[in-house]
């Protein structure tokens, strides 16, 4: 095949700029759609027993499928461990694995539910860079807090450690508190204010440092979404529009890539 027809299968497999690659990009969403019903499906017994040898086949199908795809994308590929290596290559990838897991150990192809992950590609076929802008804005706050955050998991780690080794010291290893590891759990559970009531202190001492875990759960749930909220005004603050097509720029850039107008604007 000449490079003209393998670059124009370069674009309808991986571009939607065109007819031919929208219809490309919308087929292989409802057959995604298609194999996770199948996966899902498959997973309740009542079903599975009427229909064990229909899924089988179609499961398969799907995979062979997605398997052809795979390979005509790397084919077409001008640089093919690019994409392999891509975010969207591991996804590829992962989705069709289940499958032939499952020949070698039982229960693996019920892991096909991730490729519902792949649907992902819709942003990119209908277009909604909005959205797609939105979450580089939260992914960027989200590295900004990480360190804060993982500073307050830190505290809050040593605060269940200290809960639980005290509980267990305080309930004398009785009333499911039979060891530091299972009061650390009881600990994690009444911290998050979950409480399954599998555990529960029966002294009065006990019942205190219970009531004094869930105050503190109370309070410690607003600090990471406080934190994260503040890096996301910060990374909102940072935006610069261009003054002609109002599209979001990087601060730094000279012209608006949408446009090419000049950047003159500070951000807002």
């Amino acid at each position: 095949m000449n490079a003209s027809k393998k670059e124009k299968l370069y674009r309808i497999i991986f571009e939607s700029e065109t007819a031919a690659g929208k219809r490309f990009d919308v087929w292989l969403l409802w057959i995604i759609l298609g194999s996770v019903m199948v996966a899902m499906l498959d997973s309740v017994q009542s079903i599975h027993q009427h229909l064990k040898v229909e899924f089988y086949i179609l499961e398969w199908a799907f995979t062979i499928l997605f398997t052809i795809e795979y390979i005509f994308r790397m084919w077409v590929s001008p640089r093919p461990s690019k994409y392999v290596l891509s975010t969207w290559g591991i996804i590829d990838l992962v989705a069709i694995l289940p499958t032939y897991l499952s020949l070698m150990f039982m229960g693996y192809q019920y892991l096909l539910i991730v490729r519902i992950i792949r649907l992902l590609r819709v942003f990119r076929i209908l277009r909604l860079v909005q959205f797609t802008r939105e979450a580089l804005y939260l992914i960027k706050a989200l590295k900004s807090a990480f360190f804060k955050i993982s500073i307050f998991f830190m505290t809050i780690l040593i605060i269940v450690v200290l809960l639980g080794t005290i509980m267990y010291v305080v309930e004398g290893g009785q009333h499911g508190f039979s060891s530091i590891p299972q009061s650390i759990y009881w600990a994690i559970i009444t911290v998050t204010t979950v409480g399954y009531g599998d555990i529960v202190p029966y002294t009065v001492l006990g019942k205190f440092i219970a009531s004094v875990a869930m105050i503190i759960g109370y309070a410690i749930i607003a600090v990471p979404t406080g934190i994260v909220t503040s890096e996301m005004v910060k990374a909102n603050a940072a935006k610069v529009v261009c003054p002609a097509c109002t599209a979001d720029i990087h601060p730094s850039a000279k012209y608006c890539s949408n446009c090419g107008t000049v950047n003159e604007q500070k951000a807002v």
